[in-house]
């Protein structure tokens, strides 16, 4: 058999397997203009994990409680204020779908959508208070991940990967790890690093035991592999001492030395007979609907023990023959908020308990995040009480837990009727100064020159949450 390998080969190889992959974590972690210890901040976090939720969570009816909504069910909101409606029209308040109960010690009220993140109430903060700029799926969910409402500019992942550097070079410092129904309607653009260095990108993974296809080449080199590898170097040191070092070049290099990395790093993490059973069943992998979570949140776990620095998990992808997003409940938010819940309560609760157990929530931040909240009245249409929410930009819920964060406590408060933000109203640009600081890293040092501008991830605003703070 002809052991023989062309440069053209060795190279498509890297094209066609995970050389493609890695491609997305070129360069070295000297590309950093600010790093942690240049600023003034102590860092508490070394690592994230970001769950995403596509579509709208219904804030009223999961983590901000308003007994007013059942007391004024079926009547009109009354307002002279002009307001941006999804579609034109405003129907009649109705009340909450699920029952709020005090959690913990801490009493914080959330209902009995998410029952298993409910136990945890005492490890949560609740950011009540929300809001975004865009009531529209595509630019809101471009404004959480990168703080602008349009594409072309680098993800809150990517940031943090530019900002923080890689800790492992055998893993990507920046992983996204998608719903099996799909990626999100902005598609690879959410994780994007538009114009920093080409190695803070997202790479994407799957979920499950193979999260890379073509791992290994088609063709086993054997012995010949290395000196193939010693000869192309050799080649490629040539090169550069004749024409002077080519960035370009150098980068792609660096990917396929990643690539050989990782194919070694990859199945060592994504092994998950190395977990108990308990550990397993904690998570749902073996159950039906919580399965792809799971997997995910258990896979995320191990990707941020082995390094990684940023692992995104996107919850709700597109629904068939919908322009619609999964959590997008105009229709029917009991329907849709109990299967989709159901598909994710379970593992990220186990997945913060799990962080906690091995003490890396200490320096690991948690972030639970949605593009926007839903309207306290029904679904669009004018004098009826309808089963479903529309989207609602001027106030909505996330929550944070983990490094650096005042556990058991809320932050902020929407109007009686969860309608709008009134009490210390938090837009994106200070939710991505709090994440950042949280790292260590102040948000208005972190930047990058581009087309005559310094470029950063809250623009020129952004305040600290403090409030927050442990």
């Amino acid at each position: 058999m002809n052991t023989t390998t062309t440069r053209r080969d060795f190279f498509n190889w890297g094209i066609s397997g995970l050389g493609a992959t890695a491609l997305a974590t070129l360069i070295a972690r000297e590309s950093s203009s600010v790093s942690a210890a240049e600023t003034s901040i102590h860092p508490k976090a070394k690592r994230a994990i970001h769950i995403c939720l596509v579509g709208g969570l219904s804030h009223v009816d999961s983590f901000d409680p308003k007994p007013a909504l059942t007391k004024l069910h079926g009547k009109s909101l009354q307002t002279d204020e002009q307001v941006d409606l999804f579609f034109g029209q405003m129907g009649l308040l109705r009340k909450q779908d699920w029952e709020f109960k005090p959690r913990g010690e801490s009493g914080l009220l959330i209902s009995e959508m998410f029952p298993h993140i409910a136990e945890l109430a005492d490890d949560l903060t609740i950011l009540r208070s929300m809001e975004s700029k865009s009531a529209n799926h595509t630019p809101a969910l471009f404004l959480a991940n990168s703080g602008f409402e349009f594409n072309g500019f680098p993800s809150m992942g990517s940031w943090i990967s530019y900002g923080m550097g890689m800790e492992n070079e055998s893993l990507p410092a920046y992983v996204v790890l998608n719903d099996e129904r799909g990626a999100p309607n902005t598609g690879a653009s959410t994780w994007s690093s538009s114009f920093l260095p080409s190695n803070h990108q997202g790479v994407v993974l799957r979920g499950g035991d193979r999260p890379v296809r073509d791992l290994f080449p088609a063709q086993n080199l054997g012995a010949a592999d290395i000196a193939t590898r010693d000869f192309i170097a050799a080649v490629n040191q040539a090169h550069a001492d004749r024409n002077g070092d080519d960035a370009a070049l150098l980068a792609r290099i660096k990917s396929y030395e990643l690539a050989a990395k990782m194919q070694t790093s990859i199945p060592s993490v994504s092994r998950f007979a190395d977990e108990s059973l308990t550990t397993q069943q904690a998570y749902g992998i073996h159950e039906k609907t919580t399965a792809d979570m799971g997997r995910r949140c258990l896979l995320g776990r191990r990707l941020l023990e082995q390094g990684v620095r940023f692992v995104q998990l996107f919850s709700g992808g597109p629904i068939a023959g919908s322009p619609r997003a999964s959590w997008d409940a105009h229709e029917n938010v009991k329907e849709n908020h109990t299967i989709e819940a159901g598909r994710i309560d379970k593992p990220v609760a186990a997945l913060l308990r799990d962080l906690k157990q091995r003490g890396m929530l200490d320096d690991t931040l948690v972030l639970f995040t949605t593009e926007f909240g839903r309207t306290p009245f029904a679904q669009s249409a004018a004098n009826k009480v309808g089963p479903g929410r529309d989207h609602n930009r001027y106030g909505f819920s996330c929550w944070m837990a983990g490094a650096g964060l005042k556990p058991g406590i809320a932050v902020g408060s929407t109007d009686e009727l969860g309608w709008k933000a009134v009490e210390r109203p938090i837009p994106w640009h200070d939710f991505h100064a709090t994440v950042l600081h949280l790292f260590g890293i102040d948000h208005e040092k972190l930047t990058f020159y581009h087309n005559g501008i310094q470029r950063r991830l809250t623009n020129v605003h952004g305040d600290v949450v403090r409030e927050a703070l442990a």
